[in-house]
């Protein structure tokens, strides 16, 4: 085929994929997607199925010895095609906000049956174990040593200038919150690979952990500076440690009981509704991470204050999980 004639069978695709290029690079420039676009051009997913026709072309006029002009244009409108194709897609703020404020409540409201579990799971044996404390304190002994106690109860003494620490910067402390929150919340959520059974291990043992801590604070004279730290960004971090059990027991209900499914699609499944799950929870738990180092720890506000916040905060999250993404699409 001779130069002129290929060029006239391919030129229209040439100029249709390089003003679809054009008006690409305006929508980028410009950064909306509401801008008006030329029905007439291709569209988006057409663009790699023309890329792959363009590169051919590309190879076809290298092969017969076409103008060094043809091929120089070819190329350079295969470079510009490359580079918006396979370029990192932009990161979109918009996206995320609808997940955290619409798709995630959703989700959640999704698995209403395995999250009410978890709370129970979770709950009980908090307040259990808190009663019991207050009941018998001598119990505390079987779970901590008393070394472990004497650092818990220095670090809410209520003559300690920071509430909930022995040191540490501010800075420092968000850092390790934010390492040992999603490090429980993702634990909690994995265990449910065994079967759902180390999910619910992981859940008694925090809610017994927590519970007893608080009794044995509140039995020695320690529970103002206890409950005015833990009050606030508790909102935040134990609801996202219900949730990640919640994420962990449908994993385990999904490998146990995968009804009329394969027990490997079913498990595929739940492990992709909690990795979203788990995006959510670690989102909560970042939040949760910068209240209890940057809020929680100062000790010169007064409880009225910390109890206003800690309101203001347990409303919120509440109602998010509640309300949110109400009146749109259902989340998978």
């Amino acid at each position: 085929m001779k130069q002129e004639q290929f060029v006239s069978r391919y030129q229209p695709e040439w100029q249709a994929l390089e003003a679809w290029l054009e008006q690409r690079a305006h929508l980028g420039r410009r950064r909306r997607a509401r801008a008006p676009v030329d029905p007439a051009l291709p569209v988006d997913a057409e663009f790699p199925q023309r890329y792959r026709r363009l590169c051919q072309q590309l190879a076809l006029a290298r092969q017969r010895g076409y103008s060094p002009q043809l091929v120089e244009h070819l190329q350079q409108l295969m470079q510009r095609g490359h580079t918006l194709l396979y370029r990192t897609p932009a990161f979109r703020w918009r996206g995320v906000l609808e997940f955290l404020l619409a798709d995630f409540p959703q989700l959640v409201r999704s698995q209403a049956t395995v999250m009410w579990v978890a709370l129970a799971l979770f709950a009980v044996p908090l307040v259990g174990s808190f009663v019991a404390v207050q009941l018998r304190p001598d119990l505390v002994h079987l779970l901590m040593d008393n070394a472990r106690l004497a650092q818990v109860e220095r670090m809410y003494d209520p003559s300690s200038p920071n509430l909930g620490r022995d040191s540490g910067t501010d800075w420092m402390m968000f850092g390790y919150y934010i390492m040992n929150n999603i490090s429980i919340g993702l634990r909690t959520f994995a265990s449910g690979l065994l079967a759902g059974v180390g999910t619910v291990l992981v859940l008694l043992f925090n809610g017994i952990t927590i519970g007893t801590v608080a009794g044995h604070l509140q039995h020695v004279g320690h529970g103002d500076p206890f409950w005015r730290f833990v009050v606030g960004h508790g909102a935040f971090e134990l609801t996202a440690i219900v949730i990640a059990g919640g994420a962990g027991l449908q994993l385990g209900l999904r490998l146990v009981a995968p009804g009329r499914k394969r027990r490997l699609d079913a498990l595929v499944e739940g492990g992709r509704i909690g990795a979203r799950l788990c995006l959510g929870i670690a989102a909560m738990l970042l939040v949760a991470a910068f209240i209890e180092a940057f809020w929680s720890s100062i000790a010169s506000v007064p409880a009225w204050g910390k109890y206003s916040v800690a309101a203001v905060l347990w409303t919120l999250v509440l109602l998010w999980l509640w309300r949110g993404g109400r009146g749109g699409a259902h989340a998978d």
